[in-house]
């Protein structure tokens, strides 16, 4: 394998381009060549959740279209490969065509950590990282995706760094997508415990494997005055 396509997807995009640059970085230290997705910018999951089928039909058929089967498709968020590998199938259930070019593209998608562990066989990438970290798993990366161990053991083989235990770490950070919009109370209440748990562990710096939760816990602690930092799993194995 010497060649991957990455699919950014929207919020690392517009809100974090350090994490997108982060992984480009890994990969190309890996000796990958990596063609960026750029017709395609989101994977429609905001609009699905929301029951706007058709409009999150229109941007996964654009991803899909852009993507080739036999290439891996590598994607720095859980919530982006659920949606791509667990309803996509969903969504064009009613579409015998694009159903079909679904189910040959699932099996080459891949989230980052997922790829790295999983499929190129990596567990140490040379970096260096001396801060002592917690690590939040997110909610579709593990729920879905079933993914639990990969990113713990990238982090592990960091040179530098400090890994501390997350109080009930599997619970969610209360961002949810929308959630956060639409029942601000509840999302602020759970982020409120998921900060609590985050302080009591010792951390200078959160790390996570998706951009929503950066940007829920981010917000969270920059509101509280807090000097904890927010870091995607990529920037860390990046940084030397």
């Amino acid at each position: 394998m010497d060649e991957v396509a990455l699919f950014p997807t929207c919020l690392a995009e517009e809100f974090f381009p350090e994490a997108r640059d982060a992984v480009l970085v890994v990969l190309e230290r890996l000796r990958l060549r990596v063609r960026v997705v750029r017709r395609a910018f989101c994977c429609g999951q905001p609009a699905f959740n929301e029951g706007f089928r058709a409009p999150a039909r229109d941007l996964a058929r654009r991803l899909v279209k852009s993507c080739e089967p036999g290439m891996p498709l590598v994607v720095p968020s859980g919530s982006c490969t659920s949606m791509i590998k667990v309803f996509y199938p969903e969504l064009f259930a009613d579409d015998p065509e694009m159903l079909a070019r679904v189910q040959a593209l699932r099996p080459w998608v891949f989230e980052f950590s997922q790829f790295l562990v999983d499929v190129l066989k990596v567990k140490y990438v040379g970096a260096r990282f001396e801060r002592t970290v917690a690590y939040h798993p997110s909610c579709h990366l593990l729920r879905e995706l079933k993914i639990r161990e990969q990113p713990r053991t990238l982090l592990s083989a960091v040179n530098g760094i400090r890994l501390v235990e997350l109080g009930d770490r599997d619970e969610c950070c209360g961002f949810g997508g929308l959630f956060s919009v639409k029942f601000p109370h509840i999302s602020g209440a759970m982020l409120g415990d998921k900060l609590a748990r985050i302080r009591a562990s010792g951390a200078n710096t959160v790390v996570a494997n998706d951009c929503g939760c950066l940007m829920q816990i981010r917000g969270g602690l920059h509101r509280a005055g807090d000097a904890i930092e927010t870091r995607h799993i990529a920037e860390v194995l990046a940084a030397r």
